[in-house]
């Protein structure tokens, strides 16, 4: 293209500015996104959980982890070293003079912008004694003076630097090329060529691939999809699953499997150690020739997750898969969960097949608290305590105390809990009261109706009901709390009851039985009963109070007169009363204005309603979206788990369903950020048929044993409202359709009236 030069940069000096921009694009954010945690922050937060979980398995993990890891030093060194290189390319930079400067012939002569003409022949006389070559000065410098001397008193070479900024005219315009002329160098052509084929041709699509295999074989849950596809088939094939058959579907999953997942292992001591280990567990199914519960690493799998729910002790090799095992075995649990969810929904939806029952579902539930607490289905929710055994366990299942449960254990009193653990000493009772106060206490408040409906409480055949479950979380130690409370508060009240007693007995009865004279008089009077029966007060006021002096009696005696006489006075209000309500009857404009106001009244009352209702909808509905808006973080509080090796925080499971047919009725919805309080809205259709039906929302613990919880949940079906054909609204008198038909009469008449007058 004519007037057009391209060029390289011979001395490298623009390829820096291409080079520290590039470096600068990959270290800002990398720092960002790579930079370690403050491990002083970790040291103080896992410094604060040693108390309570001290000695669980992942909080030993941890700590020995942070102490001898070197991830995060090579890491900063790493970051550090780019920032470095970074910064000598911006320093070069700065130091790098630019080539192409705006000409400027004031410059040159250096004269201040605007000088006269005088002044510059004046100057231009002076440089060119100093710089001419014929006086021994540089040529190059006077051929810069002469040009600006020219650029400054020739007419033509003056509106050329006006106008091009050039003296000489327009010149060719320059492209210049951020990379070094040696790249482009025919020498190094072959160099070049290598290292892009190399680049684009190897390597590029290499990680492409890389990254398209591995992202087709995983969900989004990063499971992968052929474990999916297996818990598919076996929860189809078996609906009703039990646990034996539940843990050799887990255990089968592919990412134990080495030629699926890299992470799992198979060691040429897996041939001794794991028949030892199948001789000690006894009848886990060994014979059976079902693919791929057969295999060899489901079969290894198998066995590490029942030696873990014994809490057997393995050996170090074994030890560090079966840590591998139990840590993805939660999030596979959760895949089963979800698969039979899909399959219950498609069962609902399309029909054909049988949808896995309750029970199955609710056995991935459970197989999960067991995994993460380390204890076999038979036994009892105290173990998840520390220092508990199982000799232990005579001691809380006694006559005398019968502790089973963690809630039994937290309302004894805390001289029976003593005693019951005298086994304990004084510091391993104090870090059991701690573990089992850390232990989190959930109420539930459930709130039924029917959104986008004008009766929101009358459930309708079909329609979509919304339960609205509020979860509040506390801990344990707040229950201990209100145990105090409660053992203080009767001391006092009886204390108190006994101080009065002394100081003003007499006064008190008398007012006490008068309250209870009046209470029985207004009951009287609203059940408009003739006789009064005044005596049974003060009886029921001693016995109440539990003490009867000789005071007392005679305040009894005087106070049935009492009693009547505000009786007499009552019936002659009430007599009174009645004669103005006769003769309030024969005034029909008082009567007119009483039904009046009832109906405003009434009026007023459905409008309230209504205004609550709305605002009660809104509310949801801005609830709603801010739920949708917003991202919680799933760090809620870490589990005290004494054998899982991951930092497992508490999670729960929330679903209703229908315990006598074994089926779901809402899909359950894992409430991960329940950290103080969470507002779960569960949804399902209502039954076709109308009549009354009993469900249960329950909520299941994905860490603990022993802390579930079930509520029923009465539903009445009503039959569906008919469709109305012609709405009241439309409806119009037809004395109202004469009147609006008179009122467009006359004004048209009008209309035409002032036509006339403006003609």
């Amino acid at each position: 293209m004519a007037g057009q030069q391209f060029q390289y940069d011979d001395s490298g000096n623009t390829f820096f500015y291409f080079l520290t921009s590039f470096v600068g694009l990959i270290v800002i954010p990398a720092t960002y996104y790579l930079w370690p945690r403050d491990q002083n922050a970790e040291q103080l937060r896992l410094k604060s959980l040693r108390r309570v979980h001290g000695r669980c398995l992942w909080y030993r993990l941890r700590l020995m982890k942070s102490q001898q890891s070197v991830v995060p030093t090579l890491k900063k060194a790493a970051l550090l070293f780019g920032w470095a290189v970074f910064l000598l390319l911006a320093y070069k930079v700065s130091k790098l003079d630019r080539e192409y400067q705006e000409y400027n012939p004031y410059e040159v002569l250096n004269l201040d912008p605007g000088a006269s003409v005088s002044e510059i022949k004046k100057q231009y006389r002076v440089l060119s004694l100093k710089y001419h070559p014929d006086k021994g000065g540089d040529e190059a410098t006077f051929m810069r003076i002469a040009k600006a001397y020219a650029a400054l008193t020739n007419e033509q070479s003056r509106q050329n630097w006006e106008t091009y900024g050039n003296p000489d005219g327009p010149g060719a315009t320059s492209f210049g090329i951020a990379l070094p002329a040696w790249i482009v160098d025919q020498k190094n052509s072959m160099l070049v060529l290598l290292v892009y084929g190399l680049a684009f041709m190897v390597i590029l699509p290499v990680v492409v691939g890389t990254w398209w295999y591995r992202s087709i074989r995983y969900s989004g849950d990063q499971i992968l999809i052929s474990t999916t596809q297996l818990f598919m088939h076996f929860m189809y094939k078996t609906p009703n699953m039990n646990m034996k058959r539940l843990t050799m579907v887990l255990t089968a999953a592919f990412e134990f499997d080495p030629r699926s997942n890299k992470e799992a292992t198979i060691r040429p001591t897996d041939n001794i150690e794991v028949p030892q280990l199948i001789r000690e567990l006894g009848n886990i199914n060994v014979k059976k020739k079902e693919p791929p519960f057969c295999y060899p690493y489901s079969l290894k799998a198998r066995v590490l997750v029942l030696s873990h729910l014994a809490r057997m002790e393995v050996s170090e090799e074994l030890d560090e898969d079966q840590r591998f095992v139990m840590r993805k075995s939660p999030a596979l649990l959760q895949e089963m969960i979800n698969v039979g969810c899909q399959l219950t929904m498609m069962a609902n939806s399309r029909g054909g097949f049988h949808a896995p029952r309750l029970v199955t579902i609710e056995n991935c539930m459970k197989l999960t608290q067991m995994i993460v607490q380390g204890l076999q289905e038979s036994k009892s929710p105290l173990l998840q305590l520390p220092h508990f055994e199982e000799e232990h366990l005579r001691y809380c299942i006694s006559k005398k105390y019968k502790v089973r449960t963690l809630q039994d254990l937290v309302s004894l009193k805390d001289s029976d809990r003593r005693s019951m653990l005298r086994f304990l000493g004084e510091e391993k009772y104090d870090e059991v009261m701690a573990v089992l106060g850390s232990f989190p206490h959930i109420t539930m408040e459930i709130k039924l109706q029917v959104l986008d409906d004008e009766d929101s409480h009358n459930i309708t055949a079909g329609s979509i009901v919304t339960v609205t479950v509020t979860l509040t979380r506390k801990r344990m130690a707040d229950m201990f709390e209100k145990e105090q409370e409660a053992s203080a508060c009767p001391g006092e009240e009886a204390a108190n009851a006994e101080e009065a007693g002394d100081t003003n007995k007499a006064k008190t009865k008398v007012w006490q039985n008068k309250n209870k004279g009046a209470k029985k008089t207004a009951k009287s009077k609203k059940k408009k009963l003739t006789k009064k029966k005044a005596t049974p007060a003060p009886i029921k006021a001693k016995q109440a109070n539990g003490n009867v002096a000789g005071n007392d009696v005679a305040a009894a005696a005087s106070a049935p007169a009492s009693a009547a006489k505000e009786d007499d006075d009552e019936a002659s209000d009430k007599g009174s009363e009645s004669d103005d309500g006769e003769a309030n009857k024969d005034s029909p404009s008082e009567r007119d204005d009483e039904s009046d106001k009832q109906s405003d009244t009434e009026v007023d009352e459905g409008a309230g309603d209504d205004e609550e209702e709305w605002e009660a909808l809104q509310q949801s509905i801005q609830r709603r979206e801010r739920a949708l808006l917003e991202t919680k973080s799933k760090v809620t509080h870490p589990v005290y788990s004494l054998y899982f090796p991951e930092e497992k925080q508490e999670w729960w499971w929330l679903y209703i369903a229908d315990r006598r047919d074994q089926t779901l009725v809402s899909m359950p919805y894992h409430v991960c950020t329940l950290k103080d309080s969470e507002e779960v809205e569960l949804k399902f259709p209502a039954p076709s048929k109308t009549g009354n039906y009993q469900y249960s929302v329950i909520l299941r613990s994905d860490s603990y044993l022993g802390l579930d919880q079930i509520k029923p949940l009465k539903l009445e079906v009503h039959e569906a409202k008919a469709m109305l054909d012609n709405h009241p609204q439309w409806d119009i008198p037809d004395t109202e359709e004469e009147d609006e038909e008179q009122e467009d009469s006359d004004g048209i008449e009008e209309s035409d009236d002032e036509d006339e007058d403006n003609d």
